[in-house]
């Protein structure tokens, strides 16, 4: 259990890095407490990641026989992770606007905007892969504290630096950590077959 939390807070953490998650966690800090948004974001991020770790340990047990397969394929998935990411990932001016319309309270409004922005993103997409090889319960405490961990930095150093951020090269670093578990993965995957 201790690699799948491990493995899947360093994975989620690097699929984070510049994805328009952290911009919506910068546009919510400058506007509730840090705090509550990164309350929000946990539980958001807990449910999210606990529906997607179902999806991959059920996956990875009804399909048992075909390991090596599952392997592969995690391994292929990886490396779309990584031509994702250097795609790069921007939060639109009509999504920055829906934030700052939301009415309520801000763990409501910052949970309701995470839960919905984490439905099919790359975030989930990879921890249902992750889930299929490994530990479900590491997979989803790991999860979600890699994507808690860079959303939090990203408030952090969002408000200490501003715009001066080096975007490209995190999203250079980001993509090649998914090209090499990519590689890993389809290695494994061989070798299983």
């Amino acid at each position: 259990m201790m690699y799948a939390l491990v493995l899947s807070t360093v994975v989620i953490f690097v699929a984070e890095l510049g994805d328009k998650s952290q911009l919506m966690a910068m546009a919510f800090a400058t506007r509730y407490r840090a705090r509550d948004v990164l309350i929000g974001i946990t539980v958001a991020t807990a449910v999210v990641h606990l529906a997607s770790v179902g999806i991959g340990y059920w996956v990875g047990e009804a399909f048992s026989q075909y390991q090596g397969w599952i392997t592969l394929g995690a391994g292929v998935a990886f490396l779309g992770f990584g031509a994702w990411t250097l795609r790069g990932d921007e939060l639109t001016d009509d999504e920055a606007a829906k934030a700052e319309r939301n009415s309520g309270t801000a763990l409501f409004a910052v949970g309701l905007a995470f839960f919905l922005a984490e439905l099919g993103d790359k975030t989930m997409l990879a921890t249902i892969t992750l889930a299929t090889q490994e530990n479900w319960f590491g997979v989803w405490i790991g999860s979600t504290v890699g994507m808690v961990a860079a959303d939090a930095l990203a408030i952090v150093v969002g408000a200490m630096l501003g715009k001066r951020l080096p975007e490209k090269l995190i999203q250079y670093g980001a993509s090649a950590a998914f090209f090499v578990f990519g590689a890993v993965l389809i290695v494994e995957g061989l070798r299983m077959l």
